[in-house]
């Protein structure tokens, strides 16, 4: 006797979503800067700091609501951005406290603004900010070609966030650099969003006209020349990043959209002459205008030589006591809480703050923190590898390039391998537009990596179509 059932198999093949796999991790990336936060409690003062469970509270219901939306929304996407991005942003907020603690900035504080009250607390509200923004991307974002409609959008509100600083009346000059804005008692830096907006645009338009710029007119010297008639779009935005280094005296937004751009193109086209003549524009331009603007003369001067300018530059003296502070740090630093990065001045917490990485954590400190940023854009990259669709691939890959791009710039300046720029470290340095941007930035590679990663709907079998299994008794 035998007993014979119909069973018919429709839709997907469901996938691992390896959310089990991101939530082990999350509860490392909130573990880590809560030990860290004891740690810097115990060399300052020699008891736990009272604010411990408060920050770990915080931290982990951040982590924990961003991780069940994950679950719920974005069931496939990446097991290691929500992670990385929540570990950095935790141990920026646990740097950012241990030099509210200075002595020296608690002086500086009281003699500029009559008060102290520390900008942690202000950096744990803006990573709130930050945390509810990618929410609501991926809430609301369901498919990230719906941005492709926004091409041209994507154009004019970028022009316009990077014009912002220059109303007057809106714009605000910080030390010889205008890419602030003032609204009421808010500092908000445009520049943080506008990388995101023109990468949609860059993506856009590269996607339509990639065969053309693809084109090669002649070779030399190795490599294949684009046309004559396909080089306006590299030199109009060449154009524009000179413009904003002029205009705005900032180094480090011109060559952030610059270099993106110039790697969107190269991935679009696959012509290495794009690269080539991408650098031999970015440092004609750097050249030409450091010739004639004082501002970014004083950050080349502190970067060839500090000492020999410390006692009349402020750009000199922060620069050397950098390079100090690095120097002190050795292999495995002097320990967090126990450094004198705070001589650095009002700039510790933000533009500098890789030099407390430096010092308190030392060199292993420090390749440890760029093997983070290294693997937010590993996966940055293998989701534009994974991603189905050209709009996709290219999407990823200049978000990914921007972050990596802005490493390298805020990096090697605090470094001394290049000119100080004024960016801020994503996540980890002190500031609202940056951590509030960096969160937008995850949540729609997270999205992307989602579409690319979902299983496609199977075909359903056809009505006479059947699978047959017999069950013996």
């Amino acid at each position: 006797m035998s007993v014979v059932t119909n069973t018919t198999t429709i839709g997907a093949i469901d996938a691992p979503s390896r959310r089990n796999t991101e939530l082990v991790l999350l509860g490392f990336a909130v573990a880590i800067p809560v030990f860290a936060y004891l740690n810097v409690g115990l060399a300052l003062d020699g008891e736990v700091p009272a604010g411990m469970l408060g920050y770990g509270v915080g931290l982990g219901l951040l982590a924990g609501i961003a991780h069940l939306l994950m679950r719920r929304f974005a069931k496939y996407a990446d097991p290691l951005l929500l992670p990385l991005a929540t570990l950095l942003n935790g141990l920026g907020l646990v740097l950012i406290w241990r030099l509210d603690q200075s002595p020296r900035l608690i002086a500086d504080s009281m003699r500029r603004y009559g008060s102290h009250s520390g900008d942690a607390p202000q950096q744990l509200l803006y990573s709130a900010i930050g945390v509810a923004l990618f929410l609501l991307v991926l809430v609301f974002l369901k498919d990230h070609r719906v941005l492709q409609r926004y091409t041209y959008i994507s154009m004019v509100a970028a022009i316009v966030l990077l014009l912002l600083p220059l109303v007057p009346g809106l714009g605000a000059d910080v030390f010889g650099a205008k890419i602030w804005i003032k609204v009421g008692p808010f500092s908000i830096q445009p520049g943080e969003f506008a990388k995101i907006v023109i990468a949609v645009f860059f993506s856009g338009y590269l996607m339509v006209k990639r065969d053309a710029l693809a084109l090669a007119s002649r070779r030399f010297m190795g490599l294949y020349l684009p046309r004559g008639r396909d080089l306006g779009p590299i030199i109009t935005i060449w154009v524009v990043s000179l413009l904003i280094l002029v205009f705005e005296n900032d180094l480090g937004t011109s060559l952030l959209f610059f270099g993106m751009f110039v790697i969107m193109l190269y991935v679009a086209t696959e012509r290495t002459s794009w690269i080539v003549m991408g650098l031999l524009m970015s440092v004609g331009g750097a050249v030409t205008v450091a010739s004639f603007a004082g501002h970014v003369q004083a950050r080349v001067q502190a970067w060839q030589d500090p000492f020999s300018c410390y006692e009349t530059s402020q750009a000199c003296d922060q620069m050397t006591q950098v390079l100090m502070s690095f120097g002190s740090g050795g292999t495995l630093g002097t320990g967090l809480g126990q450094g004198h990065s705070d001589l650095i001045g009002f700039a510790a917490n933000s533009d500098f703050i890789f030099a407390t990485v430096g010092e308190e954590l030392g060199l292993a400190g420090v390749m440890a923190f760029l093997l983070l940023y290294g693997l937010i854009v590993e996966r940055g990259i293998r989701t534009a590898l994974a991603a189905r669709d050209p709009f996709g691939k290219l999407l990823a890959t200049g978000l990914s390039g921007a972050f990596a791009l802005q490493i390298f710039v805020v990096a090697g300046g605090v470094m001394g391998l290049i000119p100080l720029t004024g960016m801020t470290m994503p996540f980890l340095a002190y500031g609202g537009s940056s951590v509030i941007a960096n969160w937008a930035l995850i949540a729609i590679l997270l999205r992307i990596s989602d579409t690319a990663r979902r299983p496609a709907p199977s075909p359903a079998p056809s009505p006479d179509a059947e699978m047959t299994q017999v069950v013996r008794p």
